[in-house]
């Protein structure tokens, strides 16, 4: 028979009933995100959650730039969160070449285009599918379309998830902005989440040409490596979509400013694609404003900073951006 352990009583009755123990914590966060496991499931998962707690206490004593947190990803391991969050397919981002022309700066200290208007969408979640490479799409697609017209936008990731595979993208397996793009500008457009919505799994393009919303008139890619040829772009233009590696570290984060020893720097580990919408500073440590695709209730409101100047997991390797139509 399988045993719900999903709480079915009030938050307040499992904090005072298990008001220290790891299980407690469990089956809050069991409750907090609607999960639930048979007996046997549950106590696989309790081991994993008790691990990953134990790592993010250790992190936070430690003296780091970032904090670590319980999330969504808790009770998972790293190899489960990268098979059903990140992308699996390779991503050969040096296929790409650079066509951003940078300017001579000046450059303002900090740029952050969610105060600068209403330029860029809320938070979205991607689920259990490998579709990061449409979100980071998608929210730069509609950035860039609200600076130039002043009309928002939410578009449609599902229609990249079905429809984009000419374009060496893999739906829910993985894809790249870039890509993206050209399926986008080649395609004559993409329609808007309420006419095409996100299922998080792969299926049959419904693509509609009268429905079509947004379009991109070319694609502009940053030179691999150009750090600062991003920086340029976001204080000169528009958010600005990349890829980098995650490591298991990352799932956990839960603030601050993201560094790492582990991940690497080419252009073919990225496994996982994001929008940035600004940089800045913080205790003399550069970065870069980020927005994921995890949900809002991941890192601070569904972002992350993440050091800033140093190719930092790669996310210099293969950074993009469309110009719309008008």
């Amino acid at each position: 028979m399988k045993i719900l352990v999903v709480l079915i009583f009030a938050v307040y009755s499992v904090t005072s009933l298990y008001p220290f123990s790891e299980e407690g914590k469990l089956q809050l966060h069991l409750f907090s995100y609607n999960k639930e496991y048979d007996m046997e499931e549950y106590y696989h998962r309790l081991q994993i959650f008790i691990e990953n707690k134990r790592r993010i206490d250790y992190h936070n004593e430690g003296n780091h730039t970032f904090t670590m947190g319980l999330n969504q990803f808790s009770d998972l391991t790293f190899a489960e969160f990268r098979k059903y969050f990140l992308l699996t397919e390779p991503q050969n981002c040096s296929a790409t070449k650079g066509s951003h022309v940078s300017s001579n700066g000046p450059y303002p200290d900090s740029v952050d285009w969610r105060k600068k208007g209403h330029y860029v969408t809320a938070v979205k979640n991607q689920g259990p599918c490998g579709s990061c490479w449409t979100f980071s799409t998608t929210g730069c697609l509609e950035s860039v379309t609200a600076i130039a017209t002043g009309k928002l936008l939410q578009l449609s990731e599902q229609q990249l998830v079905d429809c984009a595979q000419a374009f060496n993208n893999h739906g829910c397996n993985g894809g790249l902005p870039s890509q993206a793009f050209e399926y986008i500008k080649y395609n004559k457009g993409i329609m808007t989440e309420d006419d095409y919505p996100y299922t998080a799994h792969d299926d049959t393009c419904k693509f509609k040409t009268d429905l079509a919303a947004a379009f991109v008139k070319d694609v502009v890619n940053i030179t691999k490596y150009d750090e600062m040829g991003m920086l340029d772009a976001v204080a000169r233009f528009n958010p600005v979509s990349l890829a980098y590696e995650v490591t298991s570290d990352f799932m956990h984060y839960d603030g601050g400013v993201y560094t790492s020893m582990e991940c690497h720097n080419t252009t073919d580990t990225v496994n996982h694609a994001v929008l940035a919408v600004g940089y800045g500073e913080e205790k003399g440590t550069p970065y870069w404003i980020v927005k994921n695709s995890w949900g809002s209730s991941w890192g601070m409101k569904g972002y992350f900073f993440i050091e800033r100047g140093k190719n930092m997991c790669g996310l210099a390797a293969c950074s993009s951006y469309p110009l719309p139509v008008l």
